[in-house]
């Protein structure tokens, strides 16, 4: 099958720091070349594949100072789409929403994975105009505030079953992991800590849009003796920090779409501690991977259960439930639907043509998919 996997150019893919849907990008596209699909990779230049790689840009734009307006950048990569949409079998976008005006022609050769929020009202006409264009979801939280769309499925995410080991004996800090924002709520991470006694490490990047929030509401916590701040870290540091946490504070106060940082924690064995907010019930086995909480004081209560929860059977369910192996076969299950939808519109328009056709031999040439 000759696959487009379409990445957003905040990031490179894989991220070399933060960046989630680049990352499931990366495992995807790397896990279908594995499996001997033709894949054409549409990303910055700076990433790291062994699909074929269209540079759209030299460099992941987050990290050139010369950048201001990412959304010219992502219109030159559809135009260049646009161009090249026939080589392809199937295109497969993750950059929400821009492309769908310019690919609804086609977009029976396209699929696209929502990775955002999808609670924000202006999204309401939108999707309301765009209904008919094949979408995936990354839970079934996600798509509760959406109005009637073509849902193809839920997709959950996956990591290479290989990129973390299990740590059977952890520290004895606590680790939050992520981005410095309001919804991710790092400050009632602290006031967990706090509670508890235990140390807590963060290592968050802190994007413009919340440095603000960083300096007013996290910066004047960050002295207390429990709390460390380290910054933003990388995939290859991630292993030791997640691994040797005594569990992951997830305490989310937003509709999480997924949230990645919840099965890289269980690749470790590490038990995750989350609020009850967005996919988290979908992502989290209560009482198995970790516990599912609503405040502060349940989630400290939680952390006093951890001798209950085995690191050996959490490393299990997330073999069992979210590696990219997982992924990518539920991937394939909705591209060859989506293809055999399509082939078999092909056929039914060419028995019509043919039936009431005058014989001649155009009028037997089905419809190319290109333009279904």
């Amino acid at each position: 099958m000759k696959i487009a996997q379409v990445s957003p150019l905040a990031e490179s893919v894989p991220p070399k720091l933060y960046g989630g849907t680049e990352r499931i990008v990366s495992y995807l596209t790397e896990e279908l070349v594995r499996l001997g699909h033709d894949v054409t990779l549409f990303a910055s230049g700076d990433s790291i594949t062994m699909a074929d790689l269209v540079p759209i840009v030299p460099r992941a734009l987050r990290l050139d100072p010369s950048v201001e307006h990412q959304l010219y950048y992502h219109l030159v990569m559809i135009d260049e789409l646009r161009q090249r949409a026939a080589e392809f079998d199937l295109i497969h976008f993750h950059i929400d929403a821009i492309h769908l005006p310019t690919f609804r022609p086609i977009a029976n050769k396209t699929v696209t994975t929502l990775h955002g929020r999808l609670d924000m009202h202006d999204l309401q006409a939108f999707y309301r105009t765009f209904n008919d264009v094949p979408l995936i979801s990354i839970s079934n939280s996600q798509r509760k505030p959406m109005p009637p769309v073509r849902w193809l499925n839920t997709v959950y995410h996956g990591l290479p079953a290989n990129l973390y080991k299990l740590h059977p004996q952890p520290g004895e800090y606590l680790a939050f992991l992520g981005r410095i924002s309001s919804e991710k709520q790092p400050d009632e991470a602290i006031a967990i800590a706090k509670r508890t006694g235990l140390p807590l490490k963060i290592a968050a990047k802190v994007d413009a849009a919340d440095r603000r929030y960083y300096k007013e509401n996290i910066e004047p916590l960050l002295g207390h003796p429990l709390i460390e701040f380290i910054g933003e870290i990388s995939d290859t540091q991630k292993a030791d920090f997640l691994g040797n946490a005594k569990a992951l504070i997830f305490p989310i106060g937003w509709p999480e779409p997924f949230g990645i940082t919840m099965i890289e924690a269980m690749a470790c064995g590490t038990p995750v501690i989350a609020y009850n907010c967005g996919s988290v019930p979908e992502v989290v086995d209560h009482g198995i991977t970790g516990y599912i909480v609503n405040n502060a004081e349940e989630a400290a209560a939680a952390l006093g259960n951890l001798e209950r929860l085995d690191r050996r059977r959490i490393r299990q369910q997330f073999e069992k439930r979210f590696t990219a192996d997982r992924m990518t076969k539920d991937y394939l299950s909705v591209y060859n639907d989506l293809l055999g939808s399509r082939h078999s519109s092909d056929r039914q328009r060419f028995k019509g043509a043919h039936a009431n056709s005058n014989g001649s031999a155009y009028d037997r040439i089905p419809l190319s998919y290109t333009s279904a």
